[in-house]
């Protein structure tokens, strides 16, 4: 135990010795400092006639000069600041303020009113220890400015930076907005499960656990998308979930390896319809949450008034590339002419990987402004529908802004039979080496066998949507608990 911690917790102590019990069961608040501070914004006298009133929260400035303190409190609202007078609450009560420390949870009961100075306070008739802290809050000036350190213990960043606790108010706003928006579309929300028998829906390299009670190995999800397809074919024609999902990858500004997805599934739509209420719902929130369609991120102002730009894949790495796929029909070609040009790809990966690596490297970051980036090759995408007038391209679409993928979406694949020639494929591409290739759900394919309608899917990384609408350059700074490298290691 260092110095500073014994200090309080002799007082803690001391405390005890005076029979108060430093974390008792039961706190009286009638308001919290906002409603506090609302309340005495209409006085104009110092010391109108109005009842007694209990606000609590933590110290977070004390100011002693003579026989008054003035201590302001802090709760999940804002600041209060509690006058605290030895004539009114006694020597008793006010000799022991000398065992308050910075980051102390105390609760007070007295009259609203003004200071001299205008300063909105509540005038104590009683104090009361509600949580002696035993560590100091972080530094009262200079806040908290590790990055690591705020990440790891994100209780001291929200304690230290406004601006923390304002990003994490507009990401809950946010998705309360998405939700609003799905529910006045009668979409249902559901919920699928986490564990599952085969991690199937993306190319993603899974984490996987064993069950001990059936005996099995089981996989954390990497997507939703099949088990809301299931429920696509049992009769559910708009479903939606928002849920955590795990994959085994590597960190960086925008991947965490496991993070929040919204995935949609509308019987009787397709990828063209699915855009459309992309626009629309994003732009909603947006609205809703920022009062504007327009945000900053990175330093670039990014525009989210709709029409969106829709650019096809093809067309996308001609334009940024000086790339024309069609001159690479395979992937023997198309990985002489990616190691060419010096584009760093993975060995042993399909045609379908080469192309997303080229447009990972050459279109991916020129795409500031809201983009969709239309019809991908079939064999990059395996659960989407192929184009009728072109059957090496799919219906699929990847929404971009601020230089990266915020979401996906298909015309879904409702062929069983098409359906498991793509995940045979996939299986070939995993026997060759490529770990992300998905793998075969029989359960899910027995579904389709049984008729799903033609649907239109999205799925939405609602990390990096509120990085976009927030601002903030890493998706660390989004994620209350980001994953981070144990502190023993």
């Amino acid at each position: 135990m260092d110095e500073l911690m014994a200090q309080r917790v002799a007082k803690l102590e001391q405390l005890r010795e005076l029979g108060i019990d430093p974390y008792p069961p039961r706190a009286a608040r009638t308001h919290s400092a906002a409603e506090a501070n609302a309340l005495i914004e209409g006085f104009e006298a110092d010391e109108p006639e109005v009842d007694p009133i209990d606000v609590a929260g933590r110290v977070v400035a004390f100011r002693k000069m003579g026989k008054a303190a003035f201590i302001d409190l802090m709760d999940g609202s804002g600041r209060i600041q509690a006058l605290v007078q030895r004539h009114v609450v006694g020597d008793e009560a006010f000799d022991r303020l000398k065992l308050v420390d910075l980051g102390d949870i105390i609760g007070v009961h007295g009259n609203p009113m003004r200071t001299r100075t205008g300063q909105p306070s509540v005038k104590a008739h009683t104090w009361t220890m509600l949580t002696k802290a035993l560590h100091a809050p972080p530094e009262k000036y200079h806040g908290l400015a590790d990055a690591e350190i705020r990440q790891r213990r994100r209780y001291l960043d929200l304690m230290a930076n406004e601006e923390t606790r304002r990003v994490f108010t507009m990401r809950s706003q946010i998705v309360s907005g998405i939700r609003r928006f799905l529910d006045g579309r009668s979409f249902l929300e559901v919920e699928t499960p986490v564990l599952q028998e085969e991690a199937g829906g993306a190319a993603a390299r899974p984490f996987q656990t064993h069950f001990d009670a059936l005996g099995e190995d089981r996989f954390l999800r990497i997507s939703l998308e099949l088990y809301l397809k299931r429920l696509v074919v049992g009769g559910f024609d708009r479903v939606y979930e928002l849920g955590r999902i795990f994959r085994n990858e590597g960190f960086s500004a925008k991947y965490n390896p496991e993070f929040t997805m919204l995935e949609t599934y509308e019987a009787y739509a397709d990828y063209n319809d699915v855009a459309r209420m992309v626009e629309d719902m994003v732009t909603t929130v947006a609205k809703d949450v920022l009062g504007s369609l327009a945000c900053t991120f990175r330093d670039q102002e990014i525009d989210l008034t709709p029409p969106w730009r829709r650019l096809s894949f093809y067309d996308a790495l001609k334009e940024y590339g000086d790339l024309d796929l069609a001159a690479f029909p395979d992937a023997a070609s198309l990985e002489k002419e990616l190691r060419r040009r010096d584009v760093p790809i993975p060995d042993d990966v399909g045609y379908g990987k080469l192309a997303d690596e080229a447009m990972s490297h050459y279109v991916e970051p020129q795409l500031i402004q809201p983009t969709f980036l239309l019809d991908y090759p079939v064999e990059l995408s395996p659960l989407a529908k192929r184009k009728p007038e072109n059957p090496r391209l799919v219906e699929r679409f990847e929404v971009f802004m601020g230089g990266f993928e915020v979401g996906n979406a298909y015309t879904e694949l409702n062929d069983p039979l098409d359906q498991r020639e793509r995940f045979e494929e996939q299986l070939r591409l995993r026997a060759a080496g490529d770990e992300e290739a998905e793998m075969i759900d029989e359960d899910f394919i027995f579904a389709l066998e049984h008729g799903m309608p033609p649907a239109g899917g999205l799925g939405i990384g609602i990390d990096r949507l509120v990085m976009i609408l927030t601002g903030q350059p890493s998706i660390r700074e989004v994620i209350l608990f980001p994953q981070l490298r144990s502190e023993k290691r």
